[in-house]
């Protein structure tokens, strides 16, 4: 899926003797970034099969709108839902930025509704874990006409 290295977690001297330590996968903020632009591309183009891959099953998406899910079926059914009624769907990426485990997306999304195309604004934060997003959460600014 996306580019990762492992990291040994710190180990006391005595569990040192016995047990290897776990190894835990951290995803680069490249990889991170990726993924995210990853899941963005498969939404405008409703690639609903690379939507799911990028998600983890128990990913938590918390809305704007308290629309919020807490599983990857229950998140992309909605998904598809709400994409089936916005013609014309168009979005505006202003950047995407951030760390190996979490991503912050600045972008527009546009539909034309009764005839007139309708703008919104927002931030979507996305926490990233063993190369799926794990958490996404959305913040709107007030729809504007054109």
């Amino acid at each position: 899926l996306a580019a990762y290295h492992s990291t040994r977690v710190p180990q006391t001297a005595a569990s040192r003797d016995t047990l290897p330590g776990p190894t835990i996968s951290v995803m680069t903020e490249s990889a991170s970034i990726q993924l995210v632009h990853r899941y963005l591309d498969a939404l405008v183009h409703h690639d609903w099969p690379v939507v799911r891959a990028t998600l983890a099953p128990d990913v938590i998406r918390l809305g704007p709108y308290n629309d919020d899910y807490t599983d990857r079926d229950g998140y992309v059914e909605f998904l598809e839902a709400t994409f089936a009624w916005m013609p014309d769907y168009a979005m505006e990426i202003a950047r995407v930025w951030g760390s190996a485990n979490r991503v912050c997306a600045e972008l527009a999304e546009t539909v034309t509704i009764d005839g007139r195309r309708l703008r919104t604004d927002e931030a979507i934060v996305f926490d990233v874990r063993d190369g799926h997003i794990a958490r996404v959460q959305v913040f709107l600014r007030q729809s504007m006409t054109s």
